[in-house]
């Protein structure tokens, strides 16, 4: 077995069991809290909501800007391929997976900005 499995079983293991113990000893500490009749402090296990400021208000414009940065990472990962075959090698695509991880970042910084430009005015 590789190094990478070695690492990543008893990891996915580890959390799954962290995650029902969890899970398990919130729901046994709400039971005691309905049995004491303290309703009002049952619902402090709840997971805290992530209030932001403005939220998400144009998901089709992120989106939208992260699959066109992507489609430009595979077409110039593409274009680099026609003109040196030899550059890219897809048995080992480490480089196509940076241009490809470039791409989609630089849209969601796109989306960044424009929502930050947004935000000021």
């Amino acid at each position: 077995m590789n190094v990478m499995g070695d690492v990543l079983i008893p990891a996915v293991i580890f959390f799954g069991m962290y995650h029902i113990i969890k899970l398990i000893s919130e729901h046994l500490l709400k039971r005691k809290l309905i049995k004491a009749e303290q309703y009002d402090k049952a619902g402090i296990l709840e997971p805290p909501k992530s209030v932001s400021e403005e939220g998400n208000k144009y998901p089709s414009l992120k989106w939208g800007l992260v699959a066109l940065m992507t489609g430009l990472g595979f077409i110039i990962i593409e274009v680099m391929r026609l003109v040196n075959p030899n550059l890219i090698d897809y048995h080992n695509a480490v480089l196509p997976i940076g241009i490809l991880l470039v791409f989609v970042s630089l849209g969601f910084l796109i989306y960044f900005f424009i929502m930050n430009g947004r935000k000021k005015k």
